[in-house]
């Protein structure tokens, strides 16, 4: 069987990431300025992270900002092989950031709610490499926009999954116990996880590895 990528995210350290890498991690998460959540780390920190990372590993810089200017002068300052749109942006800004960052790869994360979830997702799919599926809330006054721990309506993963084309990522509460179910309901492409391979704020061996254990069980 073809195992989902793993993205570990949320990743603080040099230490982390090599963690992460040694438990089979295909890419890595840098979370840059957020409204809400966990996992924040300074750019200077993210730029080290990267540059440490070896390829073939992707480092994604998740950004909330939403114009193309500012993701681009993110970008530069960082040096991550991939962006994480981690907000919705207005469809101007991914062919300018195509023109400005070439080479790099863009993912848009798209926060499930309900059917018109589905429809958004086919919409942007269009523009990007990869879709993110998470269980934020934007309408919020202070915006969630990932790393809530929480699982979302995996049917209508599924659903976003069938209709579209490119990759998918599943995100959303994603831990050792509930894994199996997520990949054999969701066929994504990748995982992407944090709290459920954390303990104390700390990534933890124990739980990736038997987060890895109990992917391979979903054969």
């Amino acid at each position: 069987m073809n195992y989902p990528r793993i993205k570990i995210c949320c990743i603080s350290s040099i230490k982390e990431a090599n963690m992460a890498i040694k438990y089979g991690a295909d890419a890595i998460g840098l979370v840059s300025e957020m409204p809400s959540g966990p996992g924040v780390i300074s750019e200077k920190e993210i730029k080290k992270i990267a540059a440490h990372t070896p390829p073939p590993v992707a480092t994604f810089l998740l950004t909330s900002k939403v114009t193309a200017g500012d993701i681009i002068n993110q970008q530069k300052k960082c040096k991550t092989s991939t962006i994480q749109l981690v907000d919705s942006v207005h469809q101007d800004v991914y062919p300018e950031l195509r023109e400005n960052l070439p080479g790099i790869k863009l993912v848009q994360v798209i926060h499930i709610t309900d059917e018109n979830s589905v429809a958004e997702a086919v919409r942007v799919s269009e523009y990007v490499d990869a879709i993110l599926l998470d269980s934020g809330n934007q309408k919020l006054k202070i915006k969630e926009l990932g790393g809530t721990g929480r699982t979302h309506d995996w049917n209508l993963s599924k659903m976003i999954v069938e209709r579209i084309k490119i990759p998918v990522f599943l995100a959303g509460g994603l831990n050792p116990s509930n894994v199996a179910d997520a990949v054999k309901t969701v066929v994504p492409f990748g995982l992407d996880i944090c709290s459920g391979v954390r303990e104390n704020g700390k990534l933890s061996e124990r739980l990736l590895r038997e987060f890895v254990r109990q992917l391979q069980k979903s054969d």
